[in-house]
């Protein structure tokens, strides 16, 4: 029940749904006749909060805001030794990310943007630390291939020995996931590798459930050094789910502060 709750509230939070419940609030003020004023503000409000977080300079300041709280993990140089937070870890933990359902099509082909991204970082991290065992998380629905068999076959596609591999696709959610990937390594270093901009709440309910978590962010839709070019004054559904996707993180990072699980 709690966590169809959460996700009912969160749906309604997000800045396209919070700015269109605005607007028809704002109509249905004029229409009835009562206090117009309010609901002209309702809508002024609800189109001036779409239209903002719809610019790409927006977008991309709330996402590095949270990209910016854990390093990531430097490119590994032949020939020198694999840096120690690195070397001791011992299970690998690839967050779910999604992926798409087409007969015939790789396993590398249905993954999401995000989730291949994680899936690449952890190969990486992998190749470099051959004692460590990789945990694949995600479920999926009835009937369907779990996310965590998709991502296990594109990994062994990759070149990773499927003996390293194990697969947890109980989980619902990151937390979910944490509890699993935690109890599994019952100790152990884990590497948490997931999008940058989910990495904070990724490491606060990991940390909540007591696992020995090195941060692993990949996935980065913003960077520091990129020039600054026209696109970055346009608006666009791109820069607002990239809004999207750092408020829900904020709000979920809230939530696990109030529950006391972070």
């Amino acid at each position: 029940m709690l966590f169809w709750l959460k996700k009912f509230i969160s749906f309604w939070l997000m800045p396209l749904q919070m700015g269109l419940l605005l607007v028809a609030a704002g109509i249905w003020f004029i229409r009835r006749g009562r206090r117009p004023q309010l609901g002209r503000v309702l809508i002024v409000t609800g189109a001036g909060l779409i239209l903002v977080l719809s610019q790409t300079l927006v977008s991309k300041a709330l996402t590095r805001s949270l990209q910016d709280r854990h390093p990531p993990v430097t490119e590994f140089v032949p020939g020198q030794p694999v840096p120690e937070s690195v070397a001791r870890v011992r299970f690998i933990a690839v967050l779910g990310g999604g992926n798409g359902f087409s007969p015939g099509v790789a396993a590398t082909n249905l993954l999401s943007s995000s989730a291949i991204s994680r899936l690449t970082e952890a190969v990486r991290i992998a190749r470099a630390v051959p004692e460590a065992r990789l945990v694949m998380t995600g479920g999926g629905p009835s009937g369907k291939p779990t996310h965590a068999s998709v991502l296990t076959r594109a990994a062994v596609q990759l070149g990773i020995d499927p003996t390293r591999i194990i697969e947890a696709p109980e989980g619902r959610d990151t937390e979910d996931e944490a509890n699993l990937v935690t109890r599994l390594a019952a100790g152990a270093p884990v590497a948490v590798v997931t999008s940058a901009w989910h990495q904070p709440r990724a490491m606060a309910l990991f940390r909540g459930a007591g696992a020995d978590a090195l941060a692993c962010p990949c996935d980065y839709r913003a960077h520091h050094d990129d020039p600054l070019s026209f696109d970055d004054f346009l608006f666009g559904f791109d820069a607002l789910g990239g809004s999207s996707f750092a408020i829900r993180e904020r709000i979920g990072l809230l939530w696990i502060t109030l529950r006391g699980k972070g």
